[in-house]
């Protein structure tokens, strides 16, 4: 849990999305991170605790991950919304905030770090990939594979199959894409002395890792091993 008594910079380490309402709030998570998130609070005239309970409420609704849902007994179409509700949603939340942490750093010390010129290009092509992914998911691939489950007369097993290659393609991409990205970051280690901002965007590529990953895998391995693939 997130503390008043916790620094602004151990809160944004603890959960790469508060420093999206750090920003809106104009708490400095930076260069000014060092302080109590009841000082930093306090001193933009804010109820400290009311921001704590606004941080402490979004990382424990955040999509982190279904702990206990028996995915093998959901219907394939209740599987499915939760994929677009928690995955897709993450991924239309976070993609432009992490893009923002991307850009920041690489302006900033792209130029005597020359891999961040690699992490920038790799997380640009991953960003559109993914987004382009979970738009033919949603306007395409899904309603397909729910007709399917529903009424294998109108749409057949045999009908997915072409549909879900495409899809596991397209999650080898970006599984590539990401092993890439950690190759480049060293493991997304940051540098001894590098700032805050620099240390989030790492977190935050770690955490989009480890969300693909799962939504990779509730696809791979539960919803379209349902259709012999």
């Amino acid at each position: 849990m997130i503390t008043q008594e916790m620094t602004v910079r151990d809160a944004v380490l603890q959960y790469p999305a508060a420093s999206d309402v750090f920003k809106r709030l104009k708490i400095d998570f930076c260069c000014g991170g060092n302080r109590p998130i009841q000082e930093a609070a306090e001193a933009r005239g804010l109820d400290a605790a009311a921001v704590v309970q606004q941080l402490n409420d979004m990382k424990q609704s955040a999509p982190s991950i279904g702990i206990g849902m028996d995915w093998q007994y959901m219907s394939s179409r209740a599987l499915i919304e939760y994929i677009v509700k928690k995955h897709h949603q993450y991924l239309r939340d976070q993609l432009p905030q992490i893009a923002a942490n991307v850009e920041r750093v690489y302006h900033v010390h792209g130029g005597d770090q020359p891999h961040l010129v690699q992490m920038a290009e790799l997380f640009r092509q991953l960003r559109a990939e993914l987004e382009a992914h979970i738009a033919k998911e949603e306007e395409i691939s899904f309603p397909l594979i729910m007709r399917a489950e529903e009424d294998a007369g109108v749409v057949s097993h045999t009908d997915v199959r072409a549909v879900v290659a495409e899809l596991e393609g397209e999650h080898d991409g970006a599984g590539n894409l990401l092993k890439q990205l950690r190759e480049v970051t060293n493991d997304f280690t940051p540098p001894e002395h590098a700032c805050t901002t620099y240390r989030i965007t790492y977190a935050r590529l770690e955490e989009l890792e480890g969300m693909t990953f799962e939504h990779v895998h509730l696809e791979n391995n539960v919803l379209f091993q349902r259709f012999g693939l």
